[in-house]
């Protein structure tokens, strides 16, 4: 799959990795970044290589929650008799587009978080299931607020990941350019279906997790909350809550895909850490005191990355670690925990 998509998008390599991440682990994506950057391109070369139905919503002021989830309209048979029939909506597809998601009213955005997390959609009294797999892609522009109606931190938190698209460097910006002025159209091919999805997805969650990776884990997450005792300076100063449960769950599942993508059967610490910025940068809320200084979730999840220990242990104070080096090692009792974990 990210060959294909490769075909077609420059670049954006994590980007790409971040958005399979989230296919394979049964999660939404929310893709951030200024108008051009083709995050919309992404998404419809994702539903190219996969023979998954797709549909595409564009979110606007005036979107109302029956034309994202659909309505029963009134019919006539032959014989005049009225009748309720179901007019299925765009989110009944597998692959859904949530083009500018931040611009329509938060009833029709609830409409879709909905569907989002029950994988099911409830007109008048029956409730419908959505098909598998279902995943929702929504986009949004970071700069231009006017008109908009931004995300409830509860409805952001539903997303598995949320990806920064960035500017692309000279040399994507130059190819990009070939590609797209001098009559080229690359085309991504499908090389997979939904029962292949569906399998991965089993797969992903058969991958063992150690007992002392997934503390690692939850003393991450623990770490974001400023009234935490493994919670950092920079967190009790800027920040206001931290991560729900939510944000556990999707390090645990980032982190068991992105083990299987090294080729490896299980979950290594390096697996939380590369997931731990779009997984948990929108599920931190900053205080406005991090707001009026600028300081950006993911220099604090940065920060808590380098703080928060692997062993469960506490580092020492600069001083005692500058004592301890200058004895000799022969002499230093064995530091705790210090033996390695089973299965390391």
């Amino acid at each position: 799959m990210e060959r294909e998509i490769g075909k077609v998008i420059v670049g954006h390599q994590e980007v790409v990795r971040g958005v399979l991440t989230c296919l394979l682990a049964d999660g939404h994506v929310l893709l951030e970044g200024v108008p051009g950057l083709g995050k919309t391109l992404l998404v419809r070369t994702l539903a190219d290589c996969l023979a998954l139905e797709f549909s595409r919503i564009q979110f606007t002021p005036d979107l109302m929650p029956a034309d994202v989830t659909g309505t029963n309209l009134v019919m006539e048979d032959d014989a005049g008799r009225k009748y309720f029939q179901f007019q299925a909506g765009p989110v009944f597809a597998n692959v859904v587009l949530a083009d500018e998601i931040n611009r329509a009213t938060p009833k029709t955005q609830s409409a879709l978080l909905e569907a989002m997390q029950e994988r099911s959609v409830t007109v008048g009294s029956e409730t419908r299931e959505l098909t598998e797999p279902f995943i929702v892609l929504a986009t949004q522009n970071p700069i231009e607020m006017e008109g908009t109606y931004p995300l409830p931190e509860a409805q952001v938190d539903r997303f598995l990941f949320k990806v920064n698209v960035p500017f692309p460097d000279e040399g994507e910006l130059g190819e990009i350019i070939e590609r797209t002025t001098t009559g080229q159209e690359p085309h991504a091919d499908k090389v997979a279906d939904g029962p292949t999805i569906l399998t991965m997805r089993e797969v992903v969650r058969e991958v063992p997790l150690a007992d002392h990776v997934k503390s690692y884990a939850l003393r991450l997450v623990l770490a974001t909350h400023p009234t935490n005792e493994h919670a950092s300076d920079m967190v009790r100063r800027y920040v206001r809550y931290g991560a729900s449960p939510r944000g556990a769950q999707a390090l645990v599942l980032a982190g068991k895909v992105m083990g299987l993508l090294d080729g490896r059967y299980n979950v290594a610490f390096d697996d939380i850490r590369s997931a731990a910025l779009p997984a948990l940068r929108h599920r931190i809320i900053p205080n406005f005191e991090a707001e009026a200084e600028g300081i950006e979730t993911d220099e604090i999840i940065t920060d808590l990355l380098k703080r928060v220990p692997t062993t469960g242990v506490t580092p020492p104070e600069p001083e005692v670690r500058a004592a301890a080096a200058a004895e000799p090692l022969s002499e230093l009792p064995p530091a705790e925990g210090a033996s390695a974990p089973p299965g390391a």
